[in-house]
């Protein structure tokens, strides 16, 4: 900052440090609508994940830890996801007939 004056050199760092905590405040505010901060995830309802399909409703612990090493087994993507219906484990849509066929054809889903 050699060429600057020595009040701005001065002033300057103070308004820079204010502009960013009006930044902060502003993306942090707790207004309803206007925070830039993620909130806690909603749960929906299973048909509202967009592209995924639910292939299975695992009932236990034990049965989703069975389901999902057996899609892991056969290399099929799928997640876990918690909707208003109980949890369900979702899979692409090209992956779902292959998916339903590897939970039925061993038992494993209805």
């Amino acid at each position: 900052m050699g060429g600057l004056g020595p009040i701005v050199q001065l002033v300057l760092p103070f308004a820079v440090l204010g502009a960013l905590v009006a930044l902060l405040r502003w993306a942090w505010s707790p207004r309803k609508g206007r925070s830039l901060v993620s909130r806690t995830p909603r749960r929906g309802a299973p048909d509202e994940y967009g592209l995924l399909v639910a292939v299975a409703a695992p009932a236990t612990d034990a049965e989703t830890l069975r389901l999902t090493a057996l899609l892991d087994a056969a290399g099929i993507r799928h997640t876990l996801v918690d909707t208003t219906g109980g949890p369900r484990l979702m899979v692409w849509p090209d992956s779902a007939p292959s998916a339903r066929r590897l939970l039925r054809d061993t038992g494993a889903a209805p």
